[in-house]
């Protein structure tokens, strides 16, 4: 009898001290995991931690296409706690692979229900990926997607990897939208028309738009780079914001991307990880990200800066796919982009 109560006391001893460790491994920091164009204000990371809880550190992993590559690698130890900048092309894929843990934000009802795709994760943005110009070099133009391929554009265009980039992605599917895969002329027969026509291809967003396209910011010599419908107005608040924007957007081509938040399920961060995902679907995020990611807020009681508003152009006819068609054919969409292009 003393036998079995000694070990009851052990047992419970060891239950006790589980517990113990369990408590012990509470999270003393949230980890934001995203993407090289992540921006916010200064005065909105401080109300960042105070909403949480607990100091929070953002680790930007590259492209939204290789944060997510990155991201599903390593679910088994995680980057971080929360993941933010996943879009609606690489939606699906993590979705398959268990990325996320369920979690419902009750600012959620803030929300158009277009936008509200899963719920694994949190809409926090939306916005037009979509082909600009240098207005100095071309003036101001408006060709279809097959004007691309003539002889008055060779040597201009710069594009992203739909493998490794999200923007690149969403121009990919922007094209299969537009041509369609049967038929006399299909989307293959325009990528490799694009690159008779001296198409060049970096690895993501950040390395055309400010090392190979010539417009604003940038200080390469291509005066045609895909990037997004509101990139005009950063360049007006970021440089000269008496001018006009130095970039332009064509609306052919473009395409409808919602960014989102997720809980990566491997996180111990609990209801600070959840603190953090509505904190980025409340107001003072909101409000900031426009004129910091130049994005538009997935919240619809966010008030837009008047100069956003302004110089920001909204597609009339974006393209939009359904993820599930992204998910059942991107792979085979990539591979064959890049047999076409790069090979």
């Amino acid at each position: 009898m003393r036998f079995r109560s000694a070990s009851l006391l052990i047992v419970l001893a060891l239950v006790a001290a589980a517990c113990g460790s369990n408590a012990a491994a509470a999270p003393d920091e949230i980890v934001l995991v995203t993407h090289d164009s992540f921006a916010i204000s200064e005065d909105v990371r401080d109300a960042m931690e105070t909403a949480v809880g607990l100091p929070v550190r953002i680790v930007q992993a590259g492209d939204a296409g290789a944060m997510v590559n990155q991201a599903i690698l390593t679910k088994d130890n995680p980057l971080g706690d929360v993941l933010y900048g996943i879009d609606n092309t690489f939606l699906t894929r993590a979705l398959e692979e268990d990325l996320f843990r369920e979690y419902r934000s009750p600012l959620l009802d803030s929300v158009p229900s277009e936008l509200d795709l899963d719920h694994h994760v949190t809409p926090i943005d939306v916005g037009d990926v979509c082909l600009n110009y240098d207005r100095e070099v071309l003036g101001d133009i408006q060709p279809s997607l097959r004007d691309l391929t003539g002889s008055e554009f060779a040597g201009q265009l710069v594009v992203q990897n739909p493998a490794t980039s999200s923007p690149g992605l969403s121009f990919l599917l922007a094209t299969v939208a537009e041509f369609g895969e049967t038929g006399d002329y299909t989307w293959i027969d325009f990528w490799a028309d694009l690159r008779a026509n001296d198409v060049k291809v970096d690895s993501g967003w950040e390395q055309a738009y400010y090392g190979s396209f010539s417009g604003g910011a940038g200080e390469g010599d291509r005066p045609l780079v895909v990037s997004y419908a509101s990139s005009p107005p950063a360049e007006v608040i970021f440089g000269d914001p008496t001018a006009p924007a130095p970039t332009g957007v064509i609306e052919a081509g473009c395409f409808r991307q919602i960014e989102f938040a997720g809980i990566l399920a491997g996180s111990n961060g609990g209801e600070y990880a959840e603190a953090l995902v509505d904190f980025m679907l409340d107001l003072q995020f909101q409000e900031d990200i426009p004129l910091t990611m130049f994005v538009f807020p997935a919240n619809e009681d966010a008030a837009l800066p008047p100069e956003f508003v302004e110089h920001t152009v909204v597609p009339a006819n974006p393209a939009r796919m359904d993820p599930d068609e992204i998910e059942a054919n991107r792979d085979r969409w990539i591979t064959e982009w890049t047999e076409v292009v790069t090979r």
